[in-house]
Order: C-alpha cells, then structure tokens, then sequence
C-alpha cells in the first residue's frame, strides 16, 4: 500500500484569462495535518476543488492509495472517503442545523423520512468533538460560527477518512481556533488525513506536519513544519522578506465623529436583547475595537448604526443625528461599511468587479452624465483601485465578483469603502480570509485612514488584529459593553476574562 492516502501529480486548471494551478503536486500522508498556504488567488481552493470534484483538471491526475481515481463530482469524492468544509459555507439557510447535516444521506424506511437515528449520531458526534449545536435552530437564526460547525459535523457525520478544511477558522473566535485545533489533532490521531488551506501562519506551527506552498498558481515547496519558521514560510508564500510589524505612532484623537447613547436592538426572537443600552464615542483620529466572543451583539450593533437593522437610542454622526436617516443618507453623511458577510452585505455576485467598485460613487458628477453612467469613468476608476490595493482577477475590471477568490472580493470591498473618504470607517473582520501580506496592508491602510483624521469602529475576533491596531478596546458581551480597556495596559489574558462575561468594570455593572 502506498505511504500516501492522496496524491495528486502536475495538476493544471485553467479558468478564462488566468492559469488558476500550474502543474501543481500535492502528496498527503496518511494520519498527517498537511497545510496548504499561499497568498489569495494562488490557487489553494481550486487545488482543493478538484480534489473534491468541484472542477475537473485539464492535466494531471488524483491517485487514492497508490491507485488513480476519477473524481468527477462531489458524490465521487464522499465515497472515496473525502468530505470538505467550504470557506463559504454550502448550507440551505431555511432548514434547521439537523437537517443541513444529513442532507443528501438521509435515513427513509418505505419512502419515509426517519431523523432519529441521525439525531443520535450527530448529537454523540457533537458532544465528542466538542462542537455543541443546536439541532432544531435554522441555519439563518444561528451566527457565522455556529455554521461553521454544522460544516465540520456534516463531513464528520459521512465518515470521511480525508478531511478539507479550506479556511476553517476565519470566522472562529480564539477558544473555538484552539478547540478546532484540538479536533483536528484528535482526527488525525485517530487515522484520518487533514489537508488545512489556511493563511495564519500560528496556526500551521501549531497543528500541521507539513505545509505545502503555493504561489500565483505554482509550487513552490513542501517543508517539514518542525523544522521551519514562520518567517520562512510567509517569505516561500510572498517571495520576498516580510515584516509582520506596523509603523503605528499613538493616536491623536480630536471631536466625536460617532457618538452612540442607550442603543437597544430587539433578538431575533424577541425576547432577550441583542443589544442592550449601549453607549460609546469614537473621536476623530482613533481606532476603537469592539471586542467580544462571535454572536455576542457586534452584528446587530454594526447593522443599527449602519441602517440595516431597527434600533432604539441615539446615533450622531459628526454631531449630526443619523438613526433615522436611510442607508443612503448615512452613507452620505459619510458613513463607510466593511461588512462581515461580503457575500450577503458587501458585493452584488453576480455583478463584475468594475460594477462593485463603483456601487459607492456611480451617482457622482465624474461618473454619470444627465441620469446615464459614464462607463469609461467607471472602468477607469475601477482600474485604478484594481491597482492600488492588488485586486487579483482573471478578466481585470469585467471579472465576475462571483467567480473571485475569498480574499479578493475582501480587497475590493475594502479598496471601495477606503476609497470614500468617510469620517467613520465600520471595519468588520477587515481582513477575514486575507494572506498575511494582504493583511498587512490592510493594516497599514486603516491606521493611515486613522492617521488622516477619520474615525475607525473595528470589530475583530482575532486578538492579534486586536492589540496590533487598536488605540481603545470596547469589549462586548451578551450585547452590553462590560468594559473599556487600553491595549498597552492589558492582556489577552485579561481581555478574555472580560469576553467570557467572568470579569466586568465597575462602571459596566
């Protein structure tokens, strides 16, 4: 029997206009947590789609012990074992966590439909991997970490052998990246193969043997993680040295730009408040970050100040009130949003990219002309940004937003608020599935926007970007601020005990 469980050798696919894997060779070990890395678009995903039966190669071919397979579609892939979690989740929004789960392997006995045998299962699978769910909610009740684990259950409730992760922990708070991590280890101790598309370089020294990179669609190298470095590894991914600090000078901050009072936003269920009384300044010239563990209020908070959501309280914007001013007036008063969903709130997919871009600006002077569009304008600007924040697209500006990578849909929603010139910025999960150049970038980006003057409401999961870029922490819990913290000041120790609800300011009590 072969030493590998899954090789695939000189894969090459190719998509209009871009040569997405370039006779790319990935050997995975059996029992083995194997990292795949590389920036966005470098070819990760459709390397992992292939695989999965999402896209077929034009060259190259896949071999499952030694002996080569056909994988033609994902039904292909389940029975040879192989099952994976999307970075964009594959869930039908309507249906409860149960059914989401056992959607395509159903239980019928005489053409009825039987769910408590996989009621049983699901539930001893959740409590043995630690991925508590609730059965009976609707994927559309639960947060974006909840789905994540319906995600991970569904692979594990088929029985895989040989597990894709492709950015697993994007939306995962620390504890649940330290317990996904955990799982995985006790995966792969129990024989199974991991393969981990990832861009957080701490998580593949901690978890995987080795790490495969790629770049701009080629192979670049395999390592042996034990024997490697960060550093190493971010420059094999970038091709040059990276710095993983930032030049941040102490905030300089001046007048309210976001004054919130008593802001109250009513549960999805109507009975506890997702938000409840809170208030909070954010001045001119300063970061401040709403910190706090996935689904305790931070969405709701950012959909009432930006007009998604119904709110009770008082919101200035300039010292001007904005709480019942549409979306549009907001965004005129000079209100940007990074949402967290860019599927959902941040790009129209099925419009190309040079479309996205201008979604801000194509009412302006410079891009219409007596009530038409100015196309040339639009394609013009789009191409400027394009360049500036290094959107990667195969088409350029006539690209499909759909058919974008994860990270670049990312940069062109972010080159489009930045590009604004808002007084407040609403950064949510700013750099959620970047590589770590592209995040750096961002970084440099939202600490020059606060640098000119503009006010910043980060909203991040990760504690890193947490201390990295704020001047103010706000944490969150149960939809209440709980504390106010200086980052110089504090811990991620200290700060977790507040996020956890263990620990509360006397002036939050």
């Amino acid at each position: 029997m072969s030493d590998y469980i899954i090789q695939m050798i000189n894969i090459t696919k190719v998509f209009p206009g871009i040569k997405a894997n370039d006779n790319i060779t990935l050997q995975l070990k059996r029992g083995e947590i194997h990292a795949l890395l590389g920036e966005n678009g470098a070819g990760k995903s459709t390397l992992m789609s292939i695989l999965f039966g999402l896209y077929q190669a034009e060259e190259g071919q896949i071999l499952k012990d030694g002996v080569p397979v056909l994988v033609k579609d994902p039904n292909d892939a389940n029975e040879l074992g192989i099952g994976m979690v999307h970075q964009h989740f594959k869930l039908v929004h309507n249906f409860t966590v149960l059914e989401n789960i056992v959607l395509g392997v159903e239980t019928t006995r005489h053409g009825t439909l039987h769910m408590d045998e996989a009621r049983q299962k699901v539930m001893t699978l959740s409590e043995q991997y630690g991925l508590l769910i609730k059965p009976d909610a609707l994927i559309e009740d639960i947060t974006v970490g909840m789905q994540q684990r319906v995600e991970i259950l569904k692979m594990l409730y088929r029985d895989n052998e040989i597990l894709i992760f492709d950015e697993p922990t994007a939306v995962l708070t620390p504890q649940e990246i330290d317990e996904l991590m955990r799982i995985m280890r006790s995966l792969a101790a129990e024989g199974k193969s991991i393969l981990f598309i990832t861009h957080k370089l701490a998580e593949i020294m901690a978890v995987a043997d080795r790490c495969t990179v790629l770049r701009k669609g080629k192979y670049i190298g395999t390592v042996d993680v034990k024997s490697s470095s960060p550093q190493e590894l971010a420059e094999m991914m970038v091709g040059h040295k990276v710095d993983f600090k930032i030049d941040k000078q102490p905030a300089q901050p001046g007048e309210p730009a976001l004054h919130v009072r008593r802001l109250s936003v009513e549960g999805s269920h109507g009975d506890k408040k997702a938000v409840n009384n809170v208030s909070f300044d954010v001045y001119k010239g300063e970061i401040v970050c709403i910190a706090g563990i996935d689904g305790n209020g931070q969405s709701e908070l950012v959909y009432a100040i930006t007009g998604l959501m119904p709110s009770t309280g008082e919101i200035k914007l300039n010292q001007a009130p904005i709480d019942h001013q549409s979306i549009q007036k907001r965004i005129k008063a000079g209100l940007a949003h990074i949402p967290e969903d860019r599927h959902k709130h941040g790009l129209v997919l099925d419009y190309d990219l040079q479309q996205n871009l201008s979604l801000k600006r194509y009412k302006t002077i410079e891009m219409q002309r007596h009530g038409f569009i100015r196309f040339d304008k639009v394609r013009s600007y789009a191409e400027g940004l394009i360049e500036r924040f290094d959107i990667r697209s195969g088409q350029g500006a006539d690209t499909s937003a759909r058919s974008m990578s994860g990270g670049n849909q990312q940069k062109a929603i972010i080159a489009r608020e930045i590009d604004i010139d808002p007084e407040v910025l609403i950064a949510v999960q700013p750099t959620r599935g970047l590589d770590v150049g592209a995040m750096l970038y961002i970084h440099e980006q939202l600490v020059k926007v606060r640098d000119e003057g503009k006010a910043i409401l980060l909203i991040s999961l990760e504690l890193d970007e947490v201390f990295q870029l704020a001047d103010r922490i706000l944490v969150i819990y149960e939809g209440e601020i709980v504390a106010e913290l200086d980052p110089k000041q504090t811990t991620p120790q200290e700060l977790g005990l507040y996020m956890s609800g263990s620990k509360r300011q006397e002036e939050y009590a």
